[in-house]
């Protein structure tokens, strides 16, 4: 956060000089001094050593020029990078710090960011409610927490990566110069990401992390390699995972397990559980689920199956089409200019939407107006440009669909659903959210991805063509799925 980033492009600038220096002696050398050498009319002994000491001066000119220009490109990728993730770091601590006094759905209060242990970053409340932490409160100091120490993570590895690019450089000798030669931080992290992409299921938690970092690290044309090498590991390790803040979009019902339960919390628990399964009956089968898993009071995280949204409920599917229409056209001139930028050689760039909320309605989907209410969702993707056989850019959209929520029940809200027949079964207002403050049952956090589809962006022209399909559900989770669980896995 406070260390001096500007000394290090400074030393970059200083050795961008040396180097230019270095070139126009090296020009000198070669050819001038050189040819004067193998050119003259000499022979005998001396003559030997003298010409073999001019050629083996003129070669050590030119390692000189390759090694200050390798550390100067070293250098100058470090300060640019770390300089972005300094940045990153106190745009988000001040963030943090800030709060969000104003907002409309409730205020979130201003959090404090410190030094944590083994260079963590600590974060905590600034002060304390009396009526405890909210949940949304609870997912902000996670996020923030987890985000800034990734970034700290971050620059750490560039600073190792500068180190080893330094030394290998440099090889050790001050007399001897000509070793590895280097265009940018490239060389040291692309055989680093090749070799634990290359772990596949074997990579624990915290090479997968360090995958990730290493992608956004790289070039989009050392991206490229990898991608075209290790798509699927790179997929598996969590690549399209969003970065957007997924947390709770309110308090929730409070804390749990705060006030005891009385014969009307159980009552209302049974009263749930018929209501849970009468929904499975009807075919609301993620609605049931949802609310047995909640009644289950284990507070474990769900997954979401992001494609079966898409597919029962069409509105959903096409609002997440419109955040890719409204972002793709950019994304193509991105990522074309980088095309031309590295000489027609194939680029690949990371790409993000924003959040984007989303409501399901009661007679659009009953199930999942029941299941999840409304969502927060985002869009996650790889945009690759290859050129064709004659050389001309292919673009194309690798992505996948991200949606995230909490399962909980605001302290005024209610359930009716209909049962065979006329009939109906109601939960008054407060009532379930009741059964999570006695702790009967307990909020959970939903989260889930899309299927990864391939979308071409086009060649000469833009591609407006309609995006892939979701993948069709079929009968899982239904009740005439064989293999579906009985309980909370209804």
């Amino acid at each position: 956060m406070e260390v001096d980033l500007g000394k290090v492009s400074q030393a970059a600038a200083d050795w961008k000089r040396a180097a230019a220096e270095l070139e126009e002696l090296r020009g000198d050398v070669y050819g001038s001094l050189l040819q004067k050498s193998d050119g003259a009319r000499w022979t005998g002994v001396n003559s030997s050593v003298t010409k073999d000491f001019v050629r083996k001066t003129a070669k050590e000119v030119s390692d000189l020029c390759e090694e200050a220009t390798s550390v100067a490109a070293v250098l100058d990728d470090a300060a640019r990078e770390l300089t972005a993730i300094q940045k990153r770091l106190r745009d988000l601590t001040a963030e943090a710090r800030q709060g969000d006094p104003t907002r409309a759905a409730g205020p979130d209060p201003g959090l404090v960011v410190a030094d944590g242990p083994n260079g963590t970053v600590r974060v905590t409340e600034a002060y304390c409610d009396v009526n405890g932490t909210s949940q949304r409160t609870k997912d902000r100091l996670k996020w923030y927490a987890d985000t800034l120490s990734n970034l700290v993570a971050h620059a750490a590895e560039i600073d190792a990566a500068l180190e080893r690019a330094l030394r290998r450089a440099h090889g050790g000798d001050p007399h001897n110069a000509g070793h590895a030669v280097f265009t940018s931080l490239d060389e040291d992290q692309l055989p680093r990401a090749m070799k634990l992409a290359s772990l596949g299921d074997e990579a624990n938690a915290g090479q997968r992390a360090e995958l990730r970092r290493l992608w956004s690290s790289l070039s989009p044309r050392a991206r490229a390699e990898l991608w075209a090498e290790h798509r699927s590991e790179l997929l598996a390790a969590g690549l399209l995972a969003p970065t957007v803040k997924r947390i709770a979009p309110d308090g929730g019902s409070g804390p749990y397990g705060v006030e005891e339960p009385g014969a009307a919390e159980r009552r209302t628990r049974e009263k749930m559980n018929l209501i849970a399964e009468a929904a499975d009956w009807k075919g609301d089968n993620d609605a049931s689920r949802h609310m047995a898993h909640y009644l289950g009071n284990s507070g474990s995280d769900m997954e979401l199956p992001v494609d079966k949204m898409m597919s029962d409920v069409p509105d959903f599917r096409t609002h997440i089409e419109a955040s890719i229409r409204e972002e793709q056209d950019q994304w193509r001139r991105t990522a074309l200019a980088e095309f031309e930028r590295n000489g027609g050689q194939p680029v690949a760039i990371p790409v993000e939407t924003k959040n984007r909320d989303f409501s399901f309605t009661q007679d659009a989907n009953e199930n999942w107006f029941f299941a999840v209410g409304s969502t927060r969702s985002n869009v996650t993707g790889v945009v690759t440009v290859v050129p064709d056989q004659s050389g001309k850019p292919e673009v194309a959209l690798d992505y996948q669909v991200n949606a995230w929520d909490r399962y909980n029940w605001d302290k005024d809200k209610g359930v009716t659903i209909g049962l065979p027949g006329k009939a109906e079964l109601n939960i008054p207002d407060g009532q379930m959210a009741r059964l999570h403050t006695t702790g009967v049952a307990q909020e959970f956090d939903m989260a889930g991805s899309s299927s990864v589809k391939h979308y071409d962006l086009g060649g000469a022209a833009s591609n407006d063509g309609p995006l892939p399909a979701p993948e069709q559900p079929g009968r899982a989770g239904d009740r005439t799925d064989p293999g579906r669980e009985q309980q909370e896995g209804r």
